[in-house]
């Protein structure tokens, strides 16, 4: 595989190993997303032969990479990935498969994968709710979107 028409900048995810398969696992969550490249460890270097050390994949149009770079560094919520959502289905969708097999679950809309990356699921309605001209509204949505851990569109449009 080659990457062709790369973007200008691409956020690059760091991994202790599990490049390879969390890319796998994000590429199945989303349309208009696949591996567009895999770069693997030669005979050369401290990787293992044939393991992926870069990958480069697009989740929902938007280019990645991911690189197998070891234990030094990992993932805080100071960055996630934000999900625009359409309806209560898709919200239900991806938290319930980003929260499987050792996610976690914060609150507002957040999670965590199981491999630590932040994400932010966020129902198309809620932004506008937010910020639309009734600021009453606004706060009372505010307020009910605060006591929730993954967000209930029903209930926030009815705050």
């Amino acid at each position: 595989m080659t990457t062709t028409a790369a973007q200008k900048i691409r956020p690059c995810l760091w991994f202790d190993g599990q490049a390879e398969e969390a890319v796998n696992f994000y590429v199945s969550l989303f349309e208009d997303s696949e591996i567009l490249d895999v770069m693997r460890w030669g005979e050369e270097g401290p990787g293992e032969p044939g393991a992926a050390l870069m990958i480069t994949f697009r989740l929902a149009g938007t280019q990645y990479q991911a690189l197998n770079g070891g234990p030094e560094f990992t993932f805080t919520e100071a960055v996630s990935l934000s999900v625009d959502c359409a309806d209560q289905a898709e919200v239900d969708r991806l938290w319930d498969r980003l929260t499987a097999d050792g996610g976690e679950e914060s609150m507002c809309g957040w999670l965590k994968d199981k491999y630590g990356l932040s994400w932010q699921i966020v129902p198309r309605v809620l932004p506008d709710l937010l910020t639309g001209p009734d600021r009453e509204r606004a706060d009372r949505v505010m307020a009910a979107m605060m006591k929730m851990r993954k967000i209930d569109v029903a209930t926030i449009e009815a705050a």
